[in-house]
């Protein structure tokens, strides 16, 4: 039986464990809160280390991309390098093949016209591919990464635009706690509407859940959702709030979507092959050999 174990620096109160089976195998999959402790992180993947088949680094990318930049994150070369045998991931590899496709499964399969559609996504640079697939269609967009991760309400339209500035932040911006990035432990429990002329203007909502939550007014009605990781209360709470519409990159395990660096963690297992290895075909073929398609949930 393949371990995969995601550790995760969000809160604790969204672990959830499954057992699933793919290609003829059965698989445990854990995602462990931390609850923002960094150092805990990294000590429990040290005890875990080669007692998995692989790790997800949960609630932090390694990677922002901007353009064919990668700018590396401080906090998360420590938890990567705890790692000495059992391969990590943090979801890079899946945003970059998974969630551009997940963009074109709004189009051919759910029949939405993407065309200069208003479209409200959190952050570019977490999610690259999601963005890029965005422009390539004509949407019109909003990216919102000064808004969600520095709370400056500046937005920004144009890719060109983010390469520029990102070329210009986030050599300092990465070198930063993360936490001040990006909401951690008990943060991810909360939210406080704010900048709600963003959310209104825009017909579909796009990326990281907790970014999305964090300043989401009581009311997004008719909006259409596209995210990763959502629990069954976080669909709960889009139904409150009236959302028309639930889009995950990700397929369900007992009512839960995990995060993309579990679902590339559960690949790399399958793959045989180390994550630097693994080129986007590889991604490609795995996620049609395994299935994987998008979770899609009417909420009104």
């Amino acid at each position: 039986m393949k371990r995969i174990v995601s550790v995760s620096l969000g809160s604790s109160t969204r672990n959830h464990r499954v057992e699933v089976e793919f290609l003829g195998e059965k698989v445990t999959i854990e995602r462990i809160g931390t609850d923002g402790n960094l150092s805990k992180a990294i000590e429990m993947i040290e005890n875990l280390d080669g007692k998995v088949d692989a790790f997800g680094m949960g609630g932090i990318d390694l990677y922002l991309i901007a353009g064919k930049k990668r700018y590396v994150i401080k906090d998360a070369t420590k938890m990567a390098r705890a790692a000495r045998k059992s391969p990590i991931v943090d979801g890079s590899g899946l945003k970059n093949t998974l969630e551009r496709k997940v963009v074109h499964f709004l189009s051919d399969n759910l029949n939405i016209n993407l065309k200069s559609k208003k479209i409200l996504m959190a952050s570019a640079v977490d999610r690259f591919g999601m963005a890029e697939a965005f422009s390539s269609v004509g949407a019109d967009i909003i990216f919102g990464d000064f808004i969600f991760a520095l709370g400056i309400p500046m937005p920004i339209k144009t890719l060109r635009g983010l390469e520029i500035i990102a070329g210009s932040l986030l050599p300092v911006l990465t070198r930063m706690p993360f936490h001040l990035l990006y909401p951690t432990g008990s943060k991810q429990e909360h939210d406080t509407p704010k900048y709600t002329r963003y959310y209104e203007k825009a017909e579909i909502i796009a990326g990281d859940f907790l970014f999305l939550k964090k300043y989401m007014p009581p009311k997004i009605t008719g909006k259409i959702i596209v995210t990763n990781t959502v629990t069954s209360a976080d669909i709960e709470e889009l139904k409150k709030r009236e959302a028309a519409l639930l889009v995950t990159s990700t397929p369900e395990f007992s009512g839960r979507s995990f995060g993309t660096n579990v679902m590339e963690a559960l690949i790399v297992s399958f793959s045989g092959k180390r994550p630097e290895d693994l080129s986007e075909d590889d991604y490609l073929q795995l996620l049609e050999k395994m299935k994987f398609e998008p979770r899609v949930v009417k909420l009104s």
